[in-house]
């Protein structure tokens, strides 16, 4: 969301997602009968009101392309919604603490001869392990002899 966006009144934020919603949506939702839900009432009424800013007048005149109709449905009763925005800092944490742990297991660094430029090299330890047992088999072996020929 924009810096400005965020001043918006609580109606145009809830219009705004709707919009968004289906300007991301659009290619499944042109010529198709469909409903949205909505937790904000007020937007059931959107097409009847009558005084509206400019904002929602470009947006009412989007809205206009797709059928659909707004039905409200009580924010409480809502409960994937709300487990999904309530999701826990402590489960996206560890996730995160695992990614870091597997990205230092990679070993990455920096090389070049350049003081200006460097390359981000990044070297996995199943490479060093796949490069060993390539030497140890002598079935590998033969068939590198072979392939060279």
């Amino acid at each position: 969301m924009k810096v400005h966006e965020q001043h918006y009144p609580t109606h145009d934020l809830e219009l705004g997602a709707v919009v968004f919603a289906l300007k991301i949506w659009r290619h499944y939702l042109y010529g198709v009968t469909f409903e949205v839900f909505t937790d904000h009432k007020s937007l059931k009424y959107i097409f009847s009101q009558k005084d509206r800013n400019l904002r929602q007048r470009r947006w009412i005149a989007y809205l206009k392309d797709y059928d659909f109709t707004i039905s409200h449905h009580l924010g409480k009763a809502n409960v994937v919604a709300d487990a999904l925005s309530r999701a826990t800092l402590c489960s996206m944490l560890t996730r995160s603490w695992t990614l870091l742990q597997d990205v230092i297991a990679w070993q990455p660094y920096l090389c070049g001869e350049d003081k200006t430029t460097k390359t981000a090299l990044i070297r996995h330890p199943l490479l060093d392990e796949l490069k060993l047992k390539q030497k140890e088999d002598s079935d590998f072996a033969k068939n590198m002899e072979e392939s060279k020929k």
